[in-house]
């Protein structure tokens, strides 16, 4: 082509009615199924353009291999008629030698970059290339959503809140998801073309891209580094040589630091999590982040969390019930299961059991997993027991019998929660995953997934009762006290061993070490058990997590009984106050503070902020040095906002005793 012919791609027009705008100006990035727009500059002197006479045909082509056969190879020629499952083109009234081309995609398509050519008799001429993402704007589409509020939520909005904690408290953390940072939506797609099924068959997979389930549950193996280059490394327990979990507070960071080196240290399940839901968002899938507190990780399959304890109280079992699990939840139709499995799906991220020889789970339909419909693909039995298992402890006894624990029923699956629509608040959506506990229908859902070993819902029982009771502020850095409550509902009195202690734990469940406390006594109704800064602040982790267990074992008459209760720490809170107003492209001064609550000074203490709607995509950090105990840590910070309205900041703190404390502002931008 000359200089005077070329093809104009209208970038700015066709990425705003696409809902991609926030992606930038560099390319041409469209939603399937929706028509866009290119202008056709021609050859002065050149043959006028005529309706019904100039005929051309439009080639467009995705992935390495294109191929008809594979729907990754599409020609087609301007015509009238449109079938609105493939591509067409039309042409717009041409004046001159300026032609105004409309191209819409099959809402079908595979996803992906595509180039696309002009063939004018034999004469190929290359327009340009676009970026192919999928459509919940559209009503063909498989990923189609109705509600708009839900479309802004769900693929547009950039950051969100995480849910942590234990079901009696519960805390969300902020998290910049970052979807439309300048150069995420290319390592998303990188991400694909890394899969080891698109590298053993590059031709399928990129055929395979045209479906949502397909490109989830890749996802859903990609996002951890078990079988493959995944993105990230998971590691609960040592993090010598890379990034604690907990620090992070963007997935921005962590996918450039992929896409740049290779698998990223470390991850846990909520960064799984959050890494997984921009990938989803940024390709167009809409997508949620939620948290199960009490979730089972059932390595048996027989959909009963067994925890097996000697005769003294110490855990030997391989089953494990984690404080709260993280996954994700996509929205698609399910062709492959029938229409009424359509809607949400739930994947997770988090390498815990193979699937397919891989580490990888879902997308299981919500509604199967709801209906105990346990063979409908992919992992709803994995996912049923993570909602839904029954928990028994059993004593080992030295003569090889098992004994029940008794009041030792926990529950699984509570107070299952994401972020509300247009709101920071959280939205309980347990009722999605099953019917209420101990409803008619919930015991009819168990029957269908073969599961018998529902624990009778019990009432009021003789013997021995066992509670354990909290204190109110529970801050880190202070002693308090726990207090364990002996009820003998029997005529007579009663003799027992009674050991009451507390174990620093993770959040996935995994004990630490013992803080040093273990009281024997009987016949007692009342009893507490003091917790001093000076033993548990050694041993608990930066989820700051104390499980306390009361245990009466009565050997004669083979009694053994259980309480435990999860304490989460309450951590100091930041405060932000910005030293000027917020006006576009200037730069900010913000003022962070955080009082050290802990007996001790802390060392390497620091800032860092980040956020949707700043000039830097890079965290910045600022040092706060050593700061005393009681004392406050102090630093600003200065950042430039890059748009009018609001912008979200997200600050973490971290330093060398206290760790990864989170907190967020929303900041309002002026012209």
């Amino acid at each position: 082509t000359t200089e005077d012919e070329h093809c104009d791609l209208n970038i700015k027009s066709n990425n705003s009615s696409h809902h991609t705008e926030r992606y930038g100006e560099e390319c041409l990035i469209v939603r399937r199924g929706d028509p866009f727009i290119i202008i056709l500059h021609l050859k002065p002197g050149s043959t006028e353009f005529k309706l019904g006479e100039t005929s051309f045909t439009l080639i467009v082509e995705t992935g390495p291999l294109p191929r008809k056969e594979s729907g990754t190879k599409v020609s087609f020629s301007l015509s009238d008629s449109t079938v609105d499952t493939e591509w067409s083109a039309s042409v717009n009234d041409p004046s001159g030698n300026t032609v105004s081309v409309s191209i819409s995609s099959s809402p079908n398509s595979p996803i992906g970059v595509y180039s696309l050519t002009l063939d004018q008799e034999g004469q190929k001429t290359s327009l340009g290339q676009f970026t192919l993402l999928f459509n919940a704007w559209c009503p063909k589409d498989a990923v189609y959503m109705r509600s708009e509020m839900k479309r802004q939520e769900y693929v547009l909005a950039q950051h969100g809140q995480i849910y942590r904690g234990t079901h009696k408290r519960i805390k969300g953390t902020p998290w910049n998801f970052g979807q439309f940072e300048a150069g995420i939506l290319d390592i998303c797609l990188k991400i694909l073309d890394e899969n080891p099924k698109f590298v053993s068959d590059a031709d399928k997979d990129c055929s395979a891209r045209r479906n949502p389930i397909y490109v989830s549950r890749v996802l859903s193996a990609m996002i951890n580094s078990n079988d493959d280059r995944g993105v990230l490394v998971g590691q609960w327990e040592e993090f010598s040589g890379g990034v604690h979990p907990g620090q992070w507070i963007g997935s921005g960071d962590i996918l450039r630091q992929w896409a740049e080196s290779g698998p990223v240290r470390y991850g846990q399940c909520w960064v799984f999590a959050a890494v997984a839901c921009t990938v989803s968002r940024a390709l167009g899938i809409p997508c949620r982040v939620v948290t199960n507190f009490g979730s089972a990780h059932d390595t048996d399959a027989n959909l009963v969390i067994e925890n097996l304890y000697d005769e003294n109280g110490e855990r030997i079992s391989e089953d494990s019930i984690w404080n709260f699990h993280v996954w994700v939840d996509s929205w698609m139709t399910r062709p492959d299961l029938g229409s009424e499995y359509d809607g949400w799906q739930t994947s997770d991220p988090t390498p815990q059991e193979t699937s397919d020889g891989v580490f990888c789970c879902g997308p299981a339909s919500l509604r199967a997993i709801k209906e105990g419909e346990l063979t409908k693909k992919y992992d709803s039995p994995f996912i049923f027991a993570e909602v839904n298992a029954d928990v028994v402890d059993m004593v080992r006894l030295s003569n090889g019998q098992f004994v029940k624990f008794r009041g030792s029923t926990k529950s699984v699956g509570r107070f299952i929660s994401t972020k509300a629509v247009g709101s920071d608040e959280r939205h309980d959506i347990t009722h999605q995953y099953k019917y209420p506990e101990g409803s008619k229908e919930e015991r009819q859902v168990y029957e269908k997934a073969q599961h018998h070993n529902k624990l009778q819902q019990r009432g009021e029982e003789p013997g021995l009762h066992l509670k354990i009771k909290l204190s109110d502020n529970m801050m880190v850095g202070s002693d308090f006290e726990v207090y364990a409550i002996l009820t003998n509902n029997d005529m007579e009195a009663k003799t027992c061993n009674f050991l009451f202690f507390a174990k620093a734990a993770n959040y996935n469940g995994k004990l630490g070490d013992s803080c040093d406390i273990c009281l024997r006594k009987s016949g007692e109704r009342q009893l507490s058990l003091k917790l001093d800064y000076d033993s548990y602040g050694t041993v608990i982790t930066s989820d700051r997590l104390i499980l306390v267990s009361a245990i009466t074992i009565d050997k004669q008459t083979v009694d053994y009984h259980k309480a435990e209760k999860t304490i989460v720490l309450d951590e100091p809170d930041i405060k932000i106050k910005l030293l000027e107003e917020a006006v576009v492209n200037q730069p900010v001064t913000a003022e962070l503070t955080l009082l050290n609550p802990l007996p001790e000074p802390l060392q390497d203490c620091s800032f860092t902020i980040e956020g949707v709607g700043l000039t830097s995509s890079k965290p910045i950090t600022a040092k706060a040095g050593a700061v005393g105990p009681k004392q406050e840590a102090k630093a600003t910070v200065e950042f430039s906002p890059s748009s009018v309205g609001t912008c979200v900041l997200l600050v973490n703190f971290d330093s060398n005793k206290l760790r990864n404390i989170k907190s967020l502002v929303n900041v309002v931008v002026k012209d």
